[in-house]
């Protein structure tokens, strides 16, 4: 992928994730029993240090045909670093128009010894349930771990979870496994996509 040269530098370690993609998945530990689901993942530039994350999914049949919606998260996701006096916030205080991080070189100053770059992503999700993730991304491979949940009442029992993402032959594989309430992990989810719109295409600047 080429990296344009008007994106904001942070997205630069994002980049290969931004765009739309679409395809098939199955809940649980992915076995030919478990349900099947379509989805629609979109991460997109959003004019800010951040990129902007919306993934729909909908139970399907083996050919793709939807049956019914499955659920619906949105949030952000961004190079985990200390708040700058350039950034947006809180509220609507808007962000310097000179990024606290200008160029590339400045952007590779964040990166850990093992060449990777903490990252953290923001997503809620339908039903009073909102986690904040922290992991790591390094080329096209990231992994994620909750550092926090905010639930509701309207929300089901969630202690945690980890995800995984990766680029492989140009399509978007993931995990999702959850953390039962006694610490074991389980997989819950695991799907593979291919981009159908590009990052310019679904750019919000």
């Amino acid at each position: 992928m080429e990296l344009p040269t008007d994106i904001t530098p942070e997205l630069a370690p994002l980049y290969w994730l931004l765009g739309r993609w679409e395809g098939q998945g199955r809940l649980g530990a992915g076995e030919e029993s478990d349900p099947i689901f379509t989805q629609r993942v979109t991460f997109r530039d959003s004019g800010l240090e951040f990129v902007e994350y919306r993934a729909q999914s909908w139970l399907s049949d083996a050919d793709g045909t939807r049956l019914r919606p499955l659920s619906v998260e949105t949030g952000f996701w961004s190079l985990h670093r200390p708040r700058a006096d350039a950034d947006v916030g809180p509220g609507l205080d808007p962000a310097d128009v000179v990024p606290a991080y200008k160029t590339a070189s400045d952007v590779e100053e964040l990166a850990v010894d093992d060449g990777t770059y903490p990252i953290t992503a923001t997503i809620a999700h339908p039903g009073s349930l909102t986690e904040l993730y922290t992991g790591r991304i390094k080329g096209p491979q990231l992994q994620l771990a909750t550092d926090g949940v905010m639930r509701g009442e309207h929300a089901a029992e969630y202690s945690g979870a980890t995800r995984m993402f990766g680029l492989v032959n140009g399509q978007l594989f993931w995990r999702w496994d959850l953390q039962t309430v006694d610490g074991e992990t389980v997989p819950h989810a695991s799907a593979v996509l291919d981009r159908i719109a590009s990052a310019s295409e679904v750019d919000g600047v």
